[in-house]
Formats: C-alpha cells, sequence, structure tokens
C-alpha cells in the first residue's frame, strides 16, 4: 500500500522545456510555493527537449514555408507567420529576462545566431517565394528578409546549395541574419537547474501511473520509482502535464470532460548527420524548402546547422515514418491503448481523409538509404552518401480532435487542453513546440490561474515587456524588443 507522502502545491510531469518554462515563471510568481517536478527517465530532456530529437530551429516563420501558404487568388498569407513570429519574440523576451536576473548565466550555452532561410528551385516555386519576401519584407518582425535569385548570390548566404545544380534550374531563396539555433536540451536543464537552487524538487525515474481528484479539488497522484518500484503517492493543488506525446494518455487518465473527443497519430522520423568538419565548415544556416504532397509540417525537409555542447554539425531531414509509440521510449501499445469510445469516430474519420498522409508515411517508411540520399542532394548536389549517417529524431503525437462537421480533424500545432476550474493542463501536439514555451506556458497561467493574473501582472511585465500587447502591431516596439533582446541573447537582431 502506497503511502500518501505531501501536500504540495504544483506537480509537474515531464522534465522537458515545457515543464521547465512553466515551473521557472511559477518560481518566479510565487516562491513560496512547493513545487515538484516528476520524470520517469533517469533524466531530464530525454525526450522531444533532446537536442537530437528536434530541428532546434527557433521558430520564428522567418524560413518555414508552411506557415504562409499561397490563397486560391495567389496571393501569399502570412497571418500564421505572424503569429509564430509573434510567439517566438515572447519566448525571447523571457530567455532574456532570466538572463539578465543571472537564472541563464550563458546564453551562448543553448542559443546561436545562425541565419534562417528558404530555398526552392522550379518557376512557379520561385513566383511564390518572391511573393512571399514581398508579403513579408515590410513587416516589422520581419525586417532584415532579403531575396536573390542569382546562384552567385545564394552561393554566398549557402556555399553548398549552389554547386552541381544545373545552370537551366531557377533557383531563389530568402536570407535574414535574425534566426537562431536552440539547444532545447541544454536550455531545459540550465532552467532545472535554476527551478532545483530555488527550492522544488526533481524527481528522475519516477513514473505517475494514475491521476485522480482528491477530496479537497486537488489531484491525487500515484507514481512508481523506476528502481525497486517502490510505490508513493503525492497531493497536488494544481497538476501540469508536459510530458510530450505521453501527455494525452495521462490526461485520459485524469478523467477530466476537456479531453473526450482529442486522439493522437504519431508520426516519427529520421536525420541524416555529418560531423565532417570539412562540410560543416561551408554551411552555416538553416535552410527549408518546400514539403512535399501529403507531408505533415514537422517534415518540411531543412538543412540545418546544429551547435549541441558547443560542437557544430548538420543535420538533414526529417524523414517521416511511423510507429504506434507516443514516445521514443514508449510502448508499441501506446496508440492502441488511447483509443476511447469518445475518440473512435473522430480518429476513424481522421484516418479516412487522410489517404494521401498515409501513402506519404508508407512511401518514407520504404525509402531506401540512396533514396534519402537524393533527396538530400536536392538541398546540397555535390554531398557524399560517406559523410553522413542516420540519426533517429524525436517522435511527434500530431492532435486528433472532435469536428461538429467532420467529425474529426488532424490538426498540426500544440494545444492547451484544462479542466473547467484550471486545477490540471497539459500540452497536446508539436511543431513550433519549444520555440513557443513562454506564450504556451502565459496562456496555461491564464487559463488555469485567472483570479490571480492581475496580481501577477507586473511580475509578468517584468518578465515578458510586451505582455499584454502585441508587439507587431507596434513598429518602434517591435524595433525595441528585438534589439534589447539580441543584445542580452548575444544574437543578431
Amino acid at each position: 500500500m502506497a503511502s500518501v507522502t505531501d501536500h504540495i502545491d504544483v506537480a509537474l510531469i515531464g522534465g522537458g522545456i515545457m515543464s521547465a518554462t512553466l515551473g521557472t515563471m511559477l518560481q518566479q510568481l510565487e516562491p513560496e510555493w512547493d513545487i515538484r517536478i516528476y520524470e520517469r527517465l533517469g533524466d531530464v530532456a530525454r525526450e522531444s527537449s533532446n537536442p537530437w530529437n528536434n530541428a532546434g530551429t527557433g521558430h520564428a516563420a522567418l524560413c518555414e514555408l508552411n506557415y504562409t501558404p499561397e490563397k486560391p487568388d495567389g496571393s501569399i498569407d502570412i497571418t500564421n507567420a505572424v503569429k509564430v513570429n509573434e510567439q517566438f519574440q515572447v519566448s525571447r523576451q523571457f530567455w532574456s529576462y532570466l538572463v539578465n536576473e543571472g537564472r541563464l548565466p550563458d546564453p551562448s550555452a543553448f542559443l546561436s545566431a545562425t541565419p534562417h532561410m528558404s530555398l526552392v528551385w522550379g518557376r512557379d516555386n520561385v513566383d511564390y517565394l518572391r511573393k512571399r519576401y514581398e508579403a513579408l519584407r515590410d513587416h516589422p518582425l520581419f525586417a532584415g528578409l532579403e531575396f536573390s535569385e542569382d546562384p552567385a548570390v545564394i552561393r554566398r548566404w549557402a556555399p553548398l546549395t549552389i554547386p552541381g545544380r544545373s545552370k537551366t534550374q531557377p533557383v531563389a531563396a530568402t536570407w535574414i541574419a535574425a534566426g537562431t539555433d536552440v539547444d532545447f536540451g541544454a536550455l531545459t536543464r540550465m532552467l532545472i537547474d535554476g527551478l532545483v537552487d530555488g527550492g522544488a524538487q526533481l524527481h528522475l525515474e519516477h513514473r505517475v501511473t494514475s491521476i485522480s481528484r482528491d477530496r479537497d479539488g486537488g489531484w491525487l497522484l500515484k507514481l512508481r520509482h523506476e528502481v525497486g518500484f517502490t510505490p508513493l503517492q503525492v497531493r497536488a493543488k494544481f497538476v501540469f502535464v508536459g510530458a510530450g506525446g505521453h501527455a494525452l494518455p495521462l490526461l485520459q487518465k485524469s478523467g477530466i470532460p476537456e479531453i473526450r473527443g482529442f486522439g493522437g497519430f504519431p508520426v516519427s522520423g529520421q536525420w541524416l548527420r555529418t560531423d565532417n568538419p570539412e562540410v560543416v565548415a561551408q554551411h552555416s544556416a538553416k535552410v527549408y524548402g518546400k514539403a512535399s504532397v501529403g507531408a505533415p509540417p514537422m517534415s518540411v525537409p531543412h538543412l540545418d546547422t546544429r551547435v549541441v555542447d558547443g560542437e557544430t554539425s548538420l543535420l538533414f531531414g526529417p524523414y517521416a515514418g511511423f510507429t504506434p509509440k507516443f514516445l521514443k521510449t514508449g510502448s508499441w501499445f501506446d496508440l492502441f491503448g488511447s483509443i476511447r469510445w469518445h475518440n473512435l469516430v473522430p480518429m476513424l474519420q481522421v484516418g479516412l481523409r487522410n489517404l494521401d498522409l498515409l501513402k506519404y508515411l508508407i512511401g518514407e517508411l520504404l525509402a531506401s538509404r540512396s533514396a534519402k540520399e537524393e533527396s538530400l542532394r536536392a538541398f546540397y548536389p555535390n554531398a557524399r552518401g560517406e559523410d553522413w549517417y542516420e540519426l533517429t529524431a524525436g517522435q511527434r503525437v500530431q492532435i486528433i480532435k472532435k469536428d461538429p462537421e467532420k467529425g474529426g480533424v488532424l490538426q498540426f500545432g500544440t494545444e492547451v487542453v484544462a479542466a473547467a476550474d484550471g486545477s490540471i493542463a497539459g500540452l497536446l501536439g508539436a511543431s513550433p513546440g519549444a520555440s513557443t514555451a513562454a506564450p504556451i506556458m502565459l496562456d496555461v497561467l491564464e487559463r488555469c490561474f485567472p483570479d490571480k493574473i492581475e496580481a501577477w501582472r507586473p511580475q509578468l511585465q517584468r518578465m515578458v515587456p510586451s505582455y499584454g500587447t502585441t508587439v507587431s502591431a507596434d513598429p518602434e516596439l517591435a524595433k525595441k524588443l528585438l534589439t534589447e533582446t539580441a543584445s542580452a541573447l548575444a544574437i543578431s537582431r
């Protein structure tokens, strides 16, 4: 029989960037609260926040073409690009505050200035990229964006992308210096170290086996220590489920009605990686292309500079795939175990309406090594296969949710699911995820602690100066904050 341990204020399930960000915010707002972090693995940032499990792109829509779709009339819709960039500016402000407060003493340990590029070929794609550039160039959050169809200019921006390419092939690129490469693993560890220094407790190798309503309106968590299988219990006033793909089954265990109708579609992936210093030295950018027909947004191909633990490598991919696991270290029964009577119809409807996605995933699963190398050569024509090796990427779980008209829809992005009383919340979904952790966690605070927001507002505005306003609506504010955060984080504007 498990014995009840302590009554605590906050239980954070999962040792990734989301729990680390929310815990850091709460500790700044309520320093006396008892915060506990429960991670089932032997260290933090081992799943989606691990630097080799994600692209490390500071997602600001500077180069990701899926955020700027072409409308039927041929114009470019920049709405989502502006939204995503605005969210990333909130993260930059929060990180800058922590740097200035000494909570993140060395920003270069997790953040590197890395130009962001979009690269396309073929006349239609070139025309699209030109229109995209024209739609974004005068926006205050995209100041400094450059466009070129000149192979010599593109070669100067990204030397690997032009040699070996047909001289008759139309090609175009955009380039902006303000991009970043983020080691979310290092950032997570730094944030959690700060939490522990401030009095929070980190419990590694602790698996949450049950979440149920407590008699006082809080939550009773049953846990198991993975070493020795010792059971224990804890009562928490507030619970946040930041467990990546495993958030769905944990929220289902809680029984909150708000999770009904939600399902998950897992997508796995692989990278090609090179550490060859001669190759790495010739590329310093994150270069994104256009996704294949039927590909999920997380599968947009890109050739990336990655800086992890001070060492630079290049990644290309991701090559999408499928397993029923919700985490890399999850169970082969995760997908089947998440099926409930209330999400069965949405999941079936999504399966029937997304046959092109299923066809794409099957094709990716069956792709040979030579086929993967050919995809790489579309970006880097002279790539040598022997310089690259395969690396398994992180597992992502795309959201499936009820839709009154369609029965169910496959939703890309992230979504906060919270109980009506705000006592428990969790995050579902994938990209842009980690890059927008700060604004997502501000949303959690507003939804779960509405009675405290006004009292917290002065501190929230110290942490995020734009809190309560829209940066993109004020060019002078945008310029000021971009300059200040770039200075604090030691990166390009």
